[in-house]
């Protein structure tokens, strides 16, 4: 290892093998490229990438009246849904601050799967458990799980050339057998592309993931490192806690309205996001585009007409695009069409404030 005391995935030995670069992330020691990340970046938009993200947390909350119970607390609605789909939800704090950003599988009225990020996993659960009643339990079910994801336009083939069911609407999963191996199979994923995340037993992952890696190759594809999900989630504008979304800032700011269930009774935070809806954000997310030579990093002051307008919250080169990209927390009353300047360094980058996503989206 790297790093003492980092986690490490069900298939790290065949990362190893593989030729990964590694780095720490959320507690894990992860892949962030294997042959480089904008390789990989255009095997996902062209072809097919792979992604181990078995670091992503899993729990089950279980018992009578546990989509209830979950709806109680969670943003989204859940009563937008059913069993066989699966909803992007928040759970924040009582003023409003997002805790993390989570799918929750709705498998059955008394059975709701929910994948949360890895270093938020133990306080999700921990909320949870302290709310839910007597009837109700939460699992922490991190090690139970492996997560794979298989995302580009040539995403079907691969699962197909394995039997594994592909005829799912977006965010629909089913449970599947490959092999004698329980797997569920989610039409989810994080880089705006048609694809799908894998979700098959800790204990049996790896005679899995081996078998990806071999008709990944055989469609061209790649396996895909940590480097080439950020630069793909990016291109998409899709949030990455601690980043566009944290205790710090809101859904409302974070133009997450959208994943909000307004219209429920309660929920975590509600009454303090009602509020800050009605008044106003004092800032919103929006996109920024370079004119210039130049990428965008974190963290950077965005100024407009000589004044301090917003702080980028992630930036990166898009290998799609070619050009210098940013997330980025802006007074509201810069819009897009704007022209602003990025402090990259002591040199202002000019960039147009664009909405997201950069690259139109594949996913339905």
């Amino acid at each position: 290892m790297s790093d003492a005391g980092l986690k490490q995935g069900p298939v790290h030995g065949v990362h190893v093998e593989l030729g990964a670069k590694f780095a720490p992330f959320g507690g894990w020691e992860m892949p962030v490229s294997y042959a480089g990340t904008v390789a990989e970046h255009t095997a996902v938009r062209e072809s097919v990438g792979l992604f181990d993200v078995s670091h992503l947390g899993k729990a089950t909350v279980r018992g009578a009246g546990s989509a209830e119970f979950v709806n109680s607390a969670l943003t989204n609605d859940l009563g937008r849904i059913g069993p066989g789909k699966a909803q992007y939800t928040l759970c924040c704090t009582a003023d409003g601050g997002v805790v993390d950003d989570l799918i929750a599988y709705f498998v059955r009225d008394d059975e709701i799967f929910l994948v949360p990020n890895a270093a938020n996993t133990a306080t999700v659960v921990e909320r949870l458990a302290a709310a839910a009643p007597p009837a109700i339990t939460v699992t922490d079910e991190h090690r139970d799980y492996a997560v794979f994801a298989v995302q580009g336009p040539q995403s079907t083939q691969v699962l197909d050339a394995l039997g594994l069911p592909t005829d799912l609407s977006y965010m629909a999963f089913t449970d599947a057998d490959w092999r004698g191996q329980p797997v569920r199979v989610c039409r989810t994923g994080y880089t705006g592309e048609h694809g799908y995340e894998l979700l098959p037993r800790w204990s049996g992952a790896e005679q899995l993931f081996r078998a990806l890696v071999e008709q990944v190759r055989a469609a061209e594809g790649a396996v895909a490192g940590l480097g080439a999900r950020d630069t793909l989630r990016t291109e998409m504008g899709y949030p990455l806690h601690g980043h566009e979304l944290s205790t710090e800032i809101t859904p409302v700011q974070a133009r997450a309205s959208w994943a909000v269930g307004w219209a429920k009774t309660d929920f975590w935070g509600k009454a303090a996001l009602e509020a800050e809806r009605a008044a106003g954000a004092r800032r919103i997310l929006l996109g920024l585009e370079a004119l210039d030579r130049g990428i965008p990093r974190e963290n950077q002051t965005v100024r407009h007409d000589g004044r301090e307008a917003g702080v980028t919250t992630s930036g990166t080169f898009s290998p799609t695009r070619q050009i210098g990209i940013a997330l980025a927390l802006l007074d509201p009353a810069i819009t897009p069409g704007s022209e602003v300047e990025v402090d990259v360094r002591g040199r202002a980058l000019r960039c147009t404030v664009v909405r997201p996503p950069f690259v139109k989206p594949r996913t339905s």
